[in-house]
């Protein structure tokens, strides 16, 4: 801002200094002499009247225009009059037969200042007001004509200090950088035996899972001048600037090789051509076509490295994919538990810690969590610790740092009637028995009715002990179970159901869905895969599904679909029916303590199936609530999560 302002005030300055100048010499000397102005008709009284002593007729007549002049007079007493007249040809003789004493001035000549003066300034004037807003409109205080340079930040002595040391959770991703790092150390090792080390580099993964760090690491690893730049910064409204960025780009990375180039968010500016609604000449597609070239015009003894980071790579143009371009792909993906651990420990090394915490426990407990979401896990934790005025991070603070990632804060403003509590209660204790007791599922971490983030009023939390590929039909079907276990509580206790199940049904019938339509997994239909995701470019996602199969296999889809929907549903029935009392028992526990972790979880399960065995009568009818009267109820399901995180909370 302060730079605006100080270029305005040079402009107006300017301004200021190039209008005196043309006051001073296009401007008419000024009248020494201090005069009365009066009428033409009462200077020709005064003549005829011969009291006029002196007469100066100063000529402003311009050869072709009418005669006009300024009469400026004098009394025989001292009195100065001044008059305007019209065609005074003549006057001079007239006055002079008065006897009056006559001085006649020629019209001033427009010195070649003056002319210059006069057709020059007013076109300065503009360009200079033009010039001025350019500047603005290229970002506040930018060089002339500079929107044809590019926009990347160029790092020499202060290249980022990032190494390898500082990124975890992808060491296969940093051993493949590292025959780019060596090229660029010791380019001669690799031309002696003839090889060609990789033009382009491509990282691909979700978001959050380190691409730019690693990019930065490598620079830093290198120790080589580093250019970064975002593909949006390639792309202007302005046809051609896109094209010359990326010229001037590869050329000032000429002069600093070996060097690394890095684009941020390629898909920005290499998308699939032809896929625009503009046609095939658009600013993208124009800025793309100069990348195609630059990166192919690359010669043997050019040693600059592209590397590029997208977590969309199947919208990026295959020009821009193929061996010469972009050589390596190198995906960079969500960590494993191991990775999960290595990424904490990183985050951890400038915070104070207690004694009771243990990085493996939390590394188990954030599965499907990527880099950014495991610093912000820490950092949360920190502020937790901070706001209870604690000295050291406790694991209390970290598992409270694990909820509010992976399910929001706790929204202590959402107050819920009793009612409504008894039946997030049932709810909850429905989802968790059915997890605890089907093979396969993974453990219950921690049962809560404490209303989270924008949807949950209650979840239940299931961690897996380690990380899983691969998923068994039995598997799915109990985790279908499981997810339907809430709506089977609430019509067993309340005889009634509510709206609390809405996200459990969409991710059920989603999840049977892909068994019958994907996975093969449908007796009837076969090993098919049924229906293509038809994918528009241009919007960058899924918009429809291309029906490759007729009405009555999509008929036979549906009843498929239902049948293992109604199969899991009865499975869930009967394992609450036969554990009524015990679900009794945990609901009270929960809406007396409002959170029930694994252990105290467990604890209750163990006494529940001993009381079974001894042959105690279980209690089928007697419940806290006699679901009389049980309201509509909001969804109680997180539905805002990240995908990667819904398969953990129910």
């Amino acid at each position: 801002m302060g730079k605006v302002v100080k270029n305005l005030g040079l402009y107006l300055v300017l301004v200021l200094v190039v209008v005196t100048m043309v006051n001073t010499f296009l401007t008419p000397e000024e009248v020494q002499k201090q005069y009365d102005e009066t009428s033409y008709s009462q200077f020709l009284k005064d003549l005829d009247e011969g009291r006029i002593k002196i007469l100066q007729i100063r000529n402003n007549t311009v050869p072709g225009e009418s005669s006009s002049a300024t009469l400026q007079y004098e009394f025989q007493d001292g009195q100065r009059f001044l008059t305007y007249g019209l065609d005074v040809s003549g006057l001079a003789d007239r006055a002079a037969a008065k006897g009056v004493m006559v001085t006649v001035e020629a019209p001033q000549k427009n010195t070649w200042l003056m002319s210059l003066m006069t057709t020059l300034f007013p076109t300065l004037l503009l360009i200079g007001v033009w010039i001025y807003f350019l500047n603005n409109m290229q970002g506040g205080g930018g060089r002339v004509m500079s929107f044809g340079r590019s926009k990347a930040k160029l790092f020499l002595d202060n290249k980022p200090k990032v190494t390898f040391d500082d990124v975890a959770g992808c060491q296969e991703s940093k051993e493949e950088l590292q025959e780019v790092i060596q090229f660029l150390k010791d380019p001669e090792k690799f031309k002696k035996l003839g090889a060609k080390v990789p033009k382009g580099v491509l990282l691909v993964g979700p978001p959050g899972t380190g691409k730019t760090l690693l990019a930065r690491a490598a620079a830093g690893e290198a120790d080589v001048p580093f250019f970064s730049a975002s593909g949006s910064d390639f792309v202007e409204m302005f046809v051609g600037v896109g094209a010359a960025r990326v010229r001037d780009l590869f050329e000032q990375s000429k002069k600093y090789q070996p060097c690394i180039i890095f684009i941020d968010e390629m898909d920005a500016v290499g998308r699939h051509r032809g896929a625009g609604l503009g046609g095939g000449h658009d600013e993208r597609e124009q800025t793309l076509n100069q990348l195609l070239v630059e990166l192919d015009g690359f010669d043997d003894t050019n040693t600059t490295i592209l590397i590029a980071a997208t977590n969309r790579p199947d919208i990026l143009d295959p020009a821009l994919l193929r061996p010469g371009r972009f050589d390596r792909h190198i995906t960079v993906d969500r960590p494993d538990v191991r990775g999960r651990e290595e990424i904490l420990r990183v985050h951890m090394k400038d915070k104070v810690f207690a004694d009771d915490v243990d990085v493996g426990i939390l590394a188990r407990r954030t599965p499907g969590l990527v880099g950014a979401d495991l610093a912000n896990l820490i950092n949360e934790a920190a502020l937790l610790a901070a706001r209870h005025g604690k000295d050291k991070i406790g694991m209390e603070d970290l598992e409270e740092g694990i909820e509010r990632v992976m399910a929001g804060p706790e929204r202590k403003s959402r107050i819920l009637n009793d009612r409504e509590r008894k039946i997030i209660a049932y709810h909850e204790t429905g989802h968790a028995i059915v997890a605890k007791i089907l093979p396969g599922s993974d453990p219950v971490h921690k049962i809560s009715i404490i209303p989270r983030g924008h949807a949950a009023l209650g979840y239940t939390l299931q961690i897996p002990e380690e990380d899983r590929f691969l998923m068994s039909k039995s598997e799915l079907m109990n985790r279908i179970a499981v997810l339907l276990s809430g709506r089977v509580s609430e019509e067993i206790v309340f005889n009634d159901v509510t709206s609390g199940a809405a996200n459990d049904l969409e991710r059920a019938t989603q999840t049977a869905r892909q068994m019958v339509t994907q996975l093969g997994m449908s007796e009837k239909l076969g090993l098919v895969k049924l229906g293509n995701k038809r994918e528009e470019i241009f919007l960058g996602r899924d918009i429809s599904e291309d029906k490759n199969y007729s009405e009555e296999v999509a008929y036979q889809i549906d009843m498929e679909v239902k049948a293992i929907i109604d199969e899991c549903y009865e499975n869930a029935k009967e394992i609450l029916t036969s554990r009524r009392s015990l679900m009794d028992k945990i609901a009270g526990v929960l809406l007396e303590r409002e959170v029930i972790e694994a252990e105290e979880f467990d604890r209750l399960m163990s006494e529940g199936i001993t009381l079974q065995k001894n042959g105690k009568p279980k209690n089928d009818s007697d419940s806290l609530l006699d679901g009389s009267d049980v309201p509509e109820m909001p969804d109680i399901r997180v539905d805002m999560l990240p995908e990667n995180r819904k398969d953990f909370i129910a």
